[in-house]
């Protein structure tokens, strides 16, 4: 198959980041083939590899937060990358943080820093879809994002969030997200940051 049929297909379909296995479905070929291709595609420059089982094109290097869901799935962006994206913390955030229900990990592609914490299946709620540049990525609601990121100063033994927008967060919405963990601190936590 020819570079010009493999861009095409790939693009027509809208598909920036993709898998052996997305390519084999793709274009009916094997294993082998699909193998053959990508590394011969990548060895050329034409398709970057992010990690092992997982491509690019070059130029899509823009879609962040695209990536950083499909880098670790599950997951949705939350924490800092979540409240800076809505303005809630005054901090600049450069590395791109997510919550997973998958073991905590940290990765490094192309000079940026994508990181995931845990959580708990049961809390592994309260993100949506958003769109950026044409690809849909998930992001926590500002107030899942915010108790998220409370939860994980606390069983980290950090202090809590003392610089936020309190007007853009709805605190009904933000206990509610937090009787979830089950965790009487927490919300006690949360109720005094809200006072």
């Amino acid at each position: 198959m020819n570079w010009y049929l493999f861009e095409k297909k790939l693009r027509e379909k809208k598909i920036f980041l993709f898998t052996p296995l997305d390519v084999k479905r793709i274009f009916n070929i094997s294993k082998v083939a699909t193998t053959f291709l990508l590394h011969r595609y990548a060895k050329r420059g034409l398709i970057s590899r992010l990690k092992r089982g997982l491509y690019l094109f070059p130029e899509a290097g823009w879609l962040d937060f695209y990536i950083a869901n499909k880098l670790y799935e599950p997951s949705y962006i939350s924490l800092e990358t979540a409240l800076s994206y809505y303005g809630i913390i005054p901090e600049t955030v450069y590395e791109i943080t997510s919550v997973t229900t998958k073991a905590t990990r940290r990765f490094k592609v192309k000079d940026k820093i994508f990181s995931y914490r845990s959580l708990k299946k049961e809390v592994f709620t309260g993100y949506s879809g958003h769109q950026q540049r044409g690809s849909t990525f998930l992001m926590a609601e500002p107030e899942k994002a915010f108790v998220d990121l409370c939860y994980l100063k606390m069983i980290s033994n950090e202090k809590p969030l003392d610089r936020f927008s309190r007007e853009k967060i709805k605190t009904t919405k933000t206990l509610r997200y937090a009787k979830l963990f089950n965790n009487k601190k927490l919300i006690k936590i949360i109720k005094a940051l809200f006072q």
